[in-house]
């Protein structure tokens, strides 16, 4: 059995043509957000590994990798690739790869089943920190949840690279006699690359992720992962007529 598994790079696709989309849509999708921001080349390869809460109280457990990037224009690639059993040898399916080039504004999905790529312009500025600020040094300005309680999880080394560690725990109060329902996110954000190196999500009903990033490699990328293949068609553009 596979699972198909799009992350968010789809989703940030869809949100960067989007002229506004309200903050709590634009964080549905939590994911390792890479900021594109100048400088700060690197490379790395995040290790997901998913749990699924079934009806009947069954968990799916699954995994995935995907590599990420960018170069010293701040231009960066992100992966999709499809959801294996955690038990699972087999390499996930790529299906599709994200890249953005923030000089530009130009957002572009390449889809690596039928060889095509969708490009968009980005009307607002480039993002130069993650929607999930918990641990930057920006955390202070976000508004409070009156039901959550944040934790300190002070500073370590991740990948060779220092990170600040923050948990957040929201308790949902018991309703007509069931239980109190805890869910809790925890986030390692590096400040000197700009990205969450680990997040961790868990709600007992729905399941919960691990994302975490491996194999930093902080030199300047191949240029030809920021550009679309050759082969590749542009989605509804018209076939050239035949000479």
């Amino acid at each position: 059995m596979r699972w198909q598994f799009f992350l968010t790079a789809v989703s940030l696709f869809i949100l960067s043509v989007t002229a506004a989309v309200p903050p709590a849509l634009a964080q549905a999708g939590t994911d390792i957000f890479v900021t594109p921001i100048p400088n700060a080349p690197f490379t790395g390869t995040i290790n997901v590994e998913r749990s699924f809460v079934q009806r009947d109280g069954a968990i799916i457990q699954s995994k995935t990798i995907r590599d990420i990037g960018r170069d010293s224009r701040g231009r960066i690639f992100n992966q999709s690739r499809t959801l294996v059993p955690i038990t699972s040898s087999e390499t996930p399916e790529l299906v599709a790869v994200h890249l953005y080039d923030p000089q530009t504004r130009t957002s572009t999905m390449v889809f690596t089943r039928d060889r095509t790529y969708a490009k968009a312009t980005v009307n607002r500025p480039p993002e130069t920190t993650p929607p999930a600020l918990l641990a930057s040094s920006a955390a202070n300005s976000l508004p409070r949840n009156e039901f959550a309680r944040e934790e300190d999880l002070g500073t370590r080394q991740m990948e060779g690279v220092g990170v600040h560690g923050v948990r957040e725990t929201q308790t949902i109060p018991a309703e007509n006699g069931g239980k109190e329902v805890v869910i809790t996110d925890e986030y390692w954000y590096s400040e000197d690359l700009r990205i969450n190196l680990m997040i961790k999500h868990n709600d007992p009903r729905t399941g919960g992720f691990t994302m975490t990033v491996t194999q930093i490699k902080r030199t300047e990328p191949n240029p030809e992962l920021f550009d679309v293949p050759e082969g590749y068609t542009l989605r509804g553009a018209q076939p050239k007529a035949q000479q």
